[in-house]
């Protein structure tokens, strides 16, 4: 996935349940024999999640399925092992530190790369990602409630908003970033995102040459004297919407690929295929021909699939009760493994309408039953223990240490009748969003949802389907969200990109000075014991406030029949992705 920036990806995001027919996975082109490696042939793959946009990298588009896609429709610089070990791609192009102070890092893209309809990817690609993570040209102010925000990225732009005007090479594939102050993630702040020339083109412009014209002659943003810049307003928005689709567009310029794989056909909410991209040599090249991936929605679904041969490759949500079917599979050969995510599930809840009020706040927490969710969903996936962090996970040797210091322990147990002290008479309403399409989101909001009603809470169903929840988010229809989120785990900008004031991915309005200080000290410290330190007080900060509640670490499974081998799962939200060049077929 390029644009690895966006270290935090959304999900829970989860497809109706499908009952998979007339798709036997042996089927498609046979394999043939190159020395002594299988090359060719295809396979079936079932994930949860309903495929929504080609630009995972906005926030509308920041989930994981849209992720996964994107992980192999698309070439950068580096990629993310199951190790979680940060892996450069010299064939694709190299990057390095040019100076220390100023920080400057040169990013230049190998000759003969290229977007699949031939077009070079070149500094016209590079120049657009860095304006749609730098929030350069932003003149908001979101107290006052003026001026422009243009590029929706989900991504924490702290690092590159630190940045000056990029000095693009003059070999045309090439820029040059520098940081005006030090920031501590800058080998992972920046790779290549969507094609400059159709975002020209889609947005009235000749060419891509005159985009870069556009981004040259513009002025950076200034909240003191905003102005609508209009020509950037029709780049920015097709860039945040354009890419989205449920079904294969029209025009091939919106799913162009410059990785090993192209979209070659879409079925809303049912299906995705993928075929080589027989030009990919700037990077691992793939063994199978084609990949077909089926949205089944919950376990059992795609535990049926593998079983019926319908399937080679399956992810599912491991919930509590669904040991069994796991087993099953192991018996009749196939692979099972379960693995510990870098993520988790949390309730966030919105600072405005009735939750403006931290009184407020406080008492519906005090309502959340996290144990009973946890063992209605996670069961022993997660060892049947709520989270207490929101910053750390379980396995962080600075977990225990700042667990006993948070304030998590007031929401340790259920408190209706302090919920109902602190209500003192009143009976706020509030509206859950959440997936209706994911059974573990259901059962979540209906124990949240009838534990809040004995304080006096009127809790409304404010949920949408899989295709529709996640692009809700930050909108003023709902009060608090059920979600999930899962992080690379390398850096430290999953932080900030929640957390911070106005982060690309701070969906409920949380803002903290103090917090936001903190933020600002992480961006640029490389000491990681300092590190644990700023995010342990920027964890205290989020608790104190009453922001909401981590749920539970999620956990995660593959499974995968005899027939195929390569398949190893990695923690981040690429899950079995991360190395798809390596699956083949034995």
């Amino acid at each position: 996935m390029p644009l690895r920036r966006l270290i935090q990806v959304i999900t829970g995001a989860v497809a109706s349940a499908l009952v998979l027919s007339g798709c036997n996975a042996s089927g498609g082109a046979a394999p043939v024999v190159v020395g002594e490696t299988n090359r060719g042939g295809s396979v079936t793959v079932a994930e949860v999640n309903a495929f929504t946009s080609f630009n995972p990298f906005s926030v509308a588009g920041n989930t994981d399925i849209n992720t996964k896609i994107g992980h192999i429709t698309h070439s950068g610089f580096y990629y993310v092992d199951d190790t979680v070990k940060v892996v450069r791609n010299e064939k694709f192009g190299r990057y390095e530190k040019v100076s220390d102070k100023p920080l400057k890092v040169r990013y230049t893209v190998n000759e003969g790369v290229k977007w699949s309809d031939g077009d070079a990817i070149d500094a016209g690609d590079l120049l657009l990602s860095w304006a749609a993570g730098s929030g350069y040209f932003d003149d908001a102010d979101s107290e006052a409630g003026t001026g422009t925000t243009y590029f929706s990225a989900a991504a924490d732009k702290t690092g590159l908003a630190g940045t000056v005007f990029p000095e693009i090479g003059s070999d045309g594939r090439s820029i040059t970033l520098e940081y005006a102050t030090p920031y501590a993630d800058w080998e992972v702040a920046f790779d290549v995102g969507l094609p400059a020339h159709v975002v020209a083109a889609k947005s009235g412009l000749n060419d891509e040459a005159d985009l870069i014209d556009l981004l040259k002659e513009s002025p950076g943003g200034d909240t003191t004297e905003p102005a609508v810049n209009a020509p950037l307003k029709r780049v920015s928005d097709f860039w945040n919407s354009g890419f989205d689709a449920k079904s294969l567009p029209d025009d091939p310029a919106i799913y162009l690929s410059s990785g090993p794989y192209l979209v070659r056909d879409i079925v809303a909410d049912t299906s995705l295929r993928l075929v080589r991209n027989r030009d990919y040599v700037w990077g691992p090249e793939p063994f199978l021909d084609e990949i077909t991936v089926r949205f089944t929605g919950a376990a059992p679904a795609a535990v049926a699939a593998l079983r019926n041969g319908q399937a080679d490759i399956i992810a599912p949500q491991p919930t509590a009760g669904n040991e069994s079917l796991f087993q099953g599979l192991k018996d009749q050969g196939n692979t099972v493994q379960q693995y510990s995510q870098a993520g988790y599930d949390h309730l966030d809840l919105k600072f405005s309408g009735p939750f403006a009020d931290r009184d407020v706040r406080q008492a519906f927490l005090k309502t959340v039953p996290r144990q009973e969710v946890v063992d209605a969903i996670a069961g022993s996936a997660s060892d049947a223990k709520p989270l207490d962090s929101h910053v750390f996970l379980p396995s962080h040797p600075k977990y225990p240490d700042t667990v006993k210091n948070n304030g998590s322990a007031g929401y340790s147990e259920v408190d209706i009748q302090g919920a109902r002290s602190q209500l003192r008479g009143a009976t706020p309403t509030i509206r859950i969003l959440y997936n209706r399409d994911n059974p573990s989101r259901v059962r979540a909001f209906s124990l949240i949802r009838d534990s809040a009603r004995l304080a006096g809470f009127t809790v409304e169903d404010a949920g949408l389907g899989n295709s529709d929840w996640a692009a809700a988010l930050g909108s003023g229809n709902y009060d608090a969200a059920i979600l999930g989120w899962i992080s690379t785990g390398v850096g430290v900008g999953r932080v900030p990109q929640i957390f911070k004031t106005g982060g690309g991915s701070n969906f409920n309005g949380f803002s903290d000075d103090d917090a936001d200080k903190v933020m600002e000290q992480l961006a640029s410290t490389t000491d990681l014991a300092k590190q644990d330190e700023l995010m342990a007080a920027i964890d205290k900060r989020v608790w104190e406030s009453a922001y909401g509640l981590p749920l539970y670490q999620t956990a995660g499974t593959v499974a995968f029949s005899s027939r195929v081998s390569g398949v190893k799962p990695s923690p981040g939200p690429l899950g079995v992705w991360w190395n798809v060049s390596e699956w083949r077929l034995k």
